[in-house]
């Protein structure tokens, strides 16, 4: 539980407040590279300010040319960088850091980028970020409910019983763990998890799907939710793609109510029911919220660091080609067919190329089982003499 006080620190965005700062030290996602290819200006908003290039004045028309004042004057603005599709820009303090060139960014694959805005404090979002068990309960045991009321077939992969989670700090933020009924602490969920990447990034996969799932705080009850997803199946060849397609998701259904149908709908419908911003004075934290109590210390630190004038968590100055994050690849010990349940009943079902990247999974399924049994011919024929 927090006092008002707290929850009033933990949730601001602005400039001068302890989290605004702190926040302002990062990169973050404010266009796709086709908006600026189809036209070159486009408005953005980021952390409760408007901005623009480099915020100085370019003309003053009222005002005669022998005065100064168009050099004293100067707008909010911030640096801009390109990648993997997406404008990324900077309004913290000079020098700016390196723009992180996180993995799934990077890598091969056949890309899309769904995204919506939601009516909510991205802070609540990232607490969701680190509780696992939700998983079991709100996309197990609640899709099953829905499904049988709406007439379709829940994916078993999320509902597995949790039997036991950890949480481990990183040069990144905070690797999630989890070993699930059925399997043990040598398999991947336990033995490699995924992160919370801070301040407002986590990154999952499974089954040849990488996905950085982001957190952009618009503003203080506004955050814009993108979903960075690389299908990166081996064996097949990959389309081109001159530009990477985005799509909006849905929030809502044509009667106003949540869209619950799919994993990140039922996500949207608990960060956004908490309200835009959630009282944190009436909760009760228990044994499964271990992960939120670390993350609020991880800001509170943060706060502390920055106020200090020192980098925070995150924020690097050596330039990297690739920044590989460690990753759970049999999601749930659910193998290869983690991968058709993603794209049926996670955001990907509304992506423009579903129908693409489900036939590319299955292509290379086939190929791959072709070389197996091919290989596995050969032994026999060797072994026969």
């Amino acid at each position: 539980m927090l006092t008002a006080e707290q929850n009033e620190e933990l949730t601001q965005v602005a400039p001068g407040t302890p989290m605004g700062e702190l926040l302002r030290r990062y990169w973050y996602p404010v266009a796709f590279t086709r908006e600026l290819e189809e036209f070159p200006v486009r408005p953005a908003r980021l952390l409760g300010e408007d901005f623009g290039t480099d915020g100085t004045c370019l003309d003053q028309p009222a005002e005669r040319e022998e005065t100064n004042f168009r050099d004293r004057v100067r707008a909010v603005a911030g640096q801009v960088r390109e990648l993997g599709g997406l404008v990324w820009a900077y309004i913290g303090p000079a020098p700016a850091p390196e723009l992180p060139r996180f993995d799934v960014f990077v890598m091969d694959g056949v890309r899309d980028i769904g995204w919506t805005d939601l009516p909510c404090n991205f802070v609540q979002i990232m607490e969701n970020a680190v509780d696992p068990h939700h998983t079991e309960w709100l996309h197990g045991r609640f899709f099953e409910f829905m499904a049988r009321h709406q007439g379709f077939d829940a994916p078993p992969s999320f509902g597995k019983k949790h039997v036991k989670v950890g949480f481990d700090a990183f040069e990144w933020g905070i690797i999630k763990r989890r070993v699930v009924e059925g399997a043990s602490e040598e398999d991947d969920d336990w033995k490699i998890g995924h992160p919370l990447v801070f301040p407002y990034n986590m990154r999952v996969g499974g089954a040849n799907i990488e996905q950085m799932q982001i957190r952009v705080p618009i503003d203080r009850t506004t955050t814009r939710f993108m979903l960075y997803t690389v299908h990166a199946p081996v064996g097949v060849e990959y389309p081109s793609q001159p530009t990477v397609p985005d799509y909006q998701i849905p929030v809502y259904d044509s009667h106003g109510r949540h869209r619950v149908d799919y994993v990140e709908g039922q996500d949207m419908m608990a960060w956004v029911t908490q309200g835009p911003i959630t009282d944190r004075t009436v909760e009760h934290l228990g044994r499964s919220d271990i992960g939120v109590t670390m993350l609020r210390r991880m800001f509170k630190e943060n706060m502390s660091l920055v106020a200090r004038g020192e980098d925070p968590l995150g924020v690097y100055r050596d330039y990297r080609e690739r920044i590989d994050l460690p990753c759970e690849k049999n999601k749930f010990d659910s193998g290869a067919v983690f991968a058709i349940d993603f794209i049926d009943r996670a955001s990907s079902r509304f992506s423009p190329q579903a129908d693409a990247l489900k036939k590319l999974h299955i292509k290379a399924h086939e190929n791959r089982k072709a070389h197996e049994n091919g290989k596995a011919h050969e032994n026999g024929k060797a072994a026969g003499g």
